[in-house]
């Protein structure tokens, strides 16, 4: 018998922070420095499911969608490949999810205004928004077509416990605290292809990217994670947050192995009817460094990474002050803590290590 996906306990809720800001265009340019791969298999996912017929509208999931910046690449390149293949008035309909707390007003501005919305080249596309955790089923089962997510599937469905020595647990010596990540983790991510099987349509097939550990269980970003615990310790040491705040503050991200990724899918290879296409674990560019060796600028190198860390992880991390999001040191605790974690980077540019895992899974027809 089938283990039962279970819903999760609670969400972690992430906001985004405005699209035009700089802190988020800089993390939206080193998140598509990952973005070659996993659009590859995207496009050759869209080549090869089956479409639905006219007037059943093809019916493409974005999971995790946030500002929106992130899909909108792969999205107008899997859309352009799908209307090669049918009719230019074939509806296609693009379902974006998220959190409930997510800034959907946002996303749909992204969708109305960027130039690179696939709303802009294909009139017969049509957006929507689904307000719920992809932990979760989101869509009626055997509907999806074709089905994309980027830089989401590492965050978890809750914080399972404190980690007492650092922001991120890949770098804790606690191992009561890694063990309980890489439980809730395995548990997350066996929901997460749980209903994704139930949801996608028989041929269906689903390109993830996502966080990974590398070969050596590498999890990446450990100069980035080690000044913004530094820093962090010297806004207590200032007196701008308390050493209680400091004790929850973390990162509730899981970087999974290879090994974790297949986990679902064992001993069989098959798991709600699907299974791995593809699989592929790779470090990816530090963008950020590239031009630091071009053109000699610690500072911008440093700036460009705490930018990234205010869009990425800066909301994470003040769910842990007194107030939370609302708190009313928190505009001050996210200038302060950007610019001492730009210093620090400024002071001893390095690359930073970046393992990602492009995975592309397929709704198999029972007799195959």
């Amino acid at each position: 018998m089938r283990p039962e996906p279970r819903m999760p306990e609670s969400s972690v809720v992430v906001r985004p922070e405005p699209v035009h800001s700089a802190a988020y265009t800089a993390s939206s340019r080193l998140q598509a420095a990952g973005l070659a791969h996993a659009i590859a298999a995207f496009e050759r996912a869209a080549e090869q499911v089956p479409l639905p017929t006219p007037p059943q509208p093809i019916v493409v999931a974005d999971y995790g969608a946030a500002n929106g910046h992130n899909s909108l690449r792969p999205l107008s390149a899997a859309i352009a490949v799908l209307r090669r293949r049918t009719r230019h008035d074939h509806a296609i309909l693009v379902a974006h999810t998220d959190v409930p707390d997510n800034d959907f007003s946002v996303l749909f501005r992204t969708l109305a205004d960027d130039q690179d919305s696939y709303l802009h080249t294909d009139t017969t596309s049509f957006a929507s928004a689904i307000g719920r955790s992809f932990y979760g089923q989101i869509v009626p089962s055997k509907t999806v077509n074709l089905g994309w997510t980027s830089w989401a599937a590492q965050w978890l469905s809750r914080i399972p416990c404190e980690v007492p020595d650092h922001v991120h647990v890949a770098y804790s010596g606690d191992d009561a605290a890694r063990a309980a990540y890489a439980h809730r983790a395995a548990s997350d991510w066996h929901d997460f292809v749980a209903f994704r099987g139930r949801e996608l349509a028989p041929g269906g097939r689903l390109v993830v990217l996502t966080q990974a550990a590398d070969d050596d269980g590498n999890a990446g970003f450990q100069p980035l994670l080690e000044a913004l615990l530094a820093a962090l310790s010297g806004l207590v040491r200032d007196g701008l947050l308390h050493r209680e705040e400091l004790r929850r503050m973390v990162i509730p991200t899981f970087a999974r192995s290879e090994k974790d990724l297949c986990a679902p899918f064992a001993p069989s290879g098959r798991f709600e009817g699907l299974t791995i296409d593809h699989l592929e674990v790779f470090n990816a560019e530090d963008r950020f460094w590239v031009r630091y060796q071009s053109d000699d600028d610690a500072e911008a190198f440093g700036a460009q990474w705490a930018a990234f860390a205010r869009a990425a992880v800066f909301p994470a991390l003040a769910r842990g002050l007194d107030g939370g999001a609302d708190d009313p040191r928190a505009a001050e605790f996210f200038q302060r803590l950007e610019a001492a974690v730009a210093e620090r980077l400024s002071s001893a540019p390095e690359p930073i290590r970046i393992p990602l895992a492009t995975l592309v899974l397929v709704k198999r027809n029972r007799s195959q």
